[in-house]
């Protein structure tokens, strides 16, 4: 019996405004942390279906800054933030949509390694408030999350990404 989740639970938090994020892969720690911080990975899985993905900056490194580009249908959307804390079991980073400049979301990412190849993703953004995690909510971000890791299954499935990281313990 397969007990892991193939789709993200998206969980709002009633008394703080944050976004709980969890999902399994089939993938270990490592692989996840490459394909969060690898920027040629990045751009091949991130966001919902149809949507291209242009760095304009990118240094997945503590203290680094990014920024990217989504377009689909004609229509373009920022998004930019800042690192500040990448090691190989988590990332810390700051989030913002350019269209809501002044909604600062703190993410973090937690790589949980489940044994037998398998990572368990938890990520949480606090927002700056209750209307703005809202807003996120209603934004469609789910669809965005899901198809997203599933193109990012597909690329694990396919074997694209390497089990080790440069530069880290795996």
């Amino acid at each position: 019996m397969n007990d892991t989740m193939t789709t993200a639970t998206i969980e709002a938090d009633p008394k703080v405004p944050i976004i709980r994020v969890t999902r399994d892969f089939a993938a270990t720690p490592a692989q996840l942390f490459r394909a969060h911080t690898d920027p040629e990975l990045f751009v091949r899985w991130v966001g919902p279906d149809g949507m291209t993905t242009t760095l304009d900056r990118w240094d997945a490194s503590t203290g680094g800054s990014w920024r990217y580009l989504a377009a689909r249908n004609g229509m373009e959307f920022g998004f930019h933030g800042c690192f500040h804390e990448v090691r190989p079991d988590r990332i810390v980073q700051t989030f913002t949509w350019e269209g809501d400049p002044d909604g600062v979301a703190l993410e973090t990412l937690l790589f949980e390694d489940l044994g037998d190849g398998r990572t368990r993703l938890r990520a949480q953004s606090l927002c700056d408030s209750f209307e703005g995690r809202d807003a996120w909510l209603r934004s469609g971000m789910e669809v965005g999350v899901d198809q997203g890791y599933a193109k990012l299954d597909a690329l694990l499935a396919a074997g694209r990404i390497a089990g080790t990281v440069e530069g880290a313990e795996a």
